[in-house]
């Protein structure tokens, strides 16, 4: 009888918990409701899960319209998103990881070792690992794609897209000069990525969006995770994946709703493809991504080289006051990762409305995933991903 009457207790007190984490769940619905009520969204994907008393309690959601124009289309779960910078982490980090450990990079190698023209204005101490820190001393970003439309104004030949477009990009940022010493401090920006995914390219031998494919996003089973080339003889997506994906910007520089291509104007005349953004997919993938990190970083899985990826998740201090690791923000009082996740926690961000952050020491993972600038760009800070955060990790942690 006691025994009997323990397990039933227990499964008592199982069952209550499980109401009530899935009560206090309900409050992300209505954070991202009123979000969508107030215009600050048009809709998002949230996925998140922590592991529990031997489960997964998990919480997913689709809500408001991944396209409010031209056409209304509800958000579902398996809407593709412009994942902005979280091409950062998810592409040309994790590629750089697996060059690392091919032995065709090493973290401290000048990047002029691999891209000789780089050297030049007091550039030649600058370290592949300096770029993945943002530590370098480039400036943080540069219309260049100004620069491609006023050289196709001069020339009346339409060249965003092409070999010529991505030179102008890539050339200046060779050329440029550094706004300070490499390590004296960390500035965020797009220009370190764009020379690392030049510096992926240069060592691979073949295209970032090719080399990518192969050695991430087919081994990871990340079946729906691309680059979306534009220009240059890229074909458009199929009119059905582009029904799919979530639409950005009425872009007035472009002059067009953009729906199924990149949102970033640098990437755009790069033709879709680029270290800093160009990433598609929907939360789900990016969620699976997410599993494999945490599988390799607790030595469950070999799926990606482990010790050099502990290693690309901790703080290099560079320099001293620097939040960065290799590729992946950590958290920050006050950011977006909100107030539970642990310091043990690695994160990124993208300016399409995208998030991802994971605790590797709880091994919980939120993916939100917005387009909150469709149909236009919203001013000041997205405080609704701290929000989120925060009210997810409150019900994973009630008891």
């Amino acid at each position: 009888m006691t025994g009997g009457g323990s397990a039933r207790g227990k499964a008592k007190a199982g069952a209550m918990k499980r109401d009530l984490i899935r009560s206090k769940l309900e409050r992300v619905d209505q954070a991202l409701d009123r979000a969508i009520a107030h215009a600050e969204i048009p809709g998002a994907v949230v996925l998140a899960r922590m592991p529990r008393e031997g489960e997964f309690v998990e919480y997913g959601a689709a809500r408001g319209y991944a396209v409010l124009h031209p056409e209304r289309i509800p958000m579902t779960r398996g809407t593709i998103f412009d994942l902005a910078s979280l091409t950062k982490p998810l592409a040309t980090t994790t590629a750089l990881l697996l060059l690392a450990e091919d032995g065709a990079i090493g973290l401290d190698d000048p990047v002029a070792r691999f891209l000789p023209g780089f050297a030049v204005h007091g550039k030649a101490q600058v370290t592949i690992r300096h770029l993945l820190t943002h530590s370098s001393g480039l400036a943080p970003w540069r219309a260049y794609y100004e620069e491609v439309a006023a050289k196709e104004r001069q020339s009346s030949l339409r060249i965003a897209g092409t070999a010529a477009a991505r030179a102008v990009v890539l050339d200046g940022i060779l050329c440029a000069g550094l706004v300070h010493e490499p390590g004296a401090r960390a500035a965020y920006g797009d220009l370190d990525f764009i020379v690392l995914g030049a510096v992926v390219e240069a060592v691979a031998g073949q295209p970032l969006d090719a080399f990518c494919q192969a050695r991430i996003f087919a081994p990871l089973g990340l079946q729906q995770t691309r680059f979306v080339r534009l220009g240059d003889g890229a074909q458009a997506l199929p009119q059905r994946v582009r029904r799919q994906c979530a639409a950005t910007e009425n872009c007035p520089w472009r002059g067009r709703i953009l729906w199924g291509e990149v949102h970033d104007p640098n990437a755009s005349v790069m033709g879709g493809v680029a270290g800093h953004a160009g990433l598609f997919a929907p939360a789900d993938d990016v969620m699976r991504f997410a599993a494999v990190v945490l599988d390799v970083y607790h030595g469950r899985s070999d799926a990606l080289p482990g010790d050099l990826l502990r290693t690309f998740l901790t703080r290099q201090n560079l320099p001293e006051s620097s939040e960065w690791a290799l590729g992946w923000d950590t958290p920050t009082e006050g950011g977006s990762s909100g107030r539970y996740f642990s310091q043990n926690s690695v994160g990124h961000l993208g300016f399409t409305g995208t998030s991802l952050w994971i605790d590797l020491e709880r091994e919980v993972v939120v993916v939100m995933l917005t387009n909150r600038v469709h149909p236009v760009v919203k001013e000041g800070r997205f405080e609704l991903r701290s929000v989120v955060h925060n009210l997810v990790l409150e019900a994973f942690l009630a008891e």
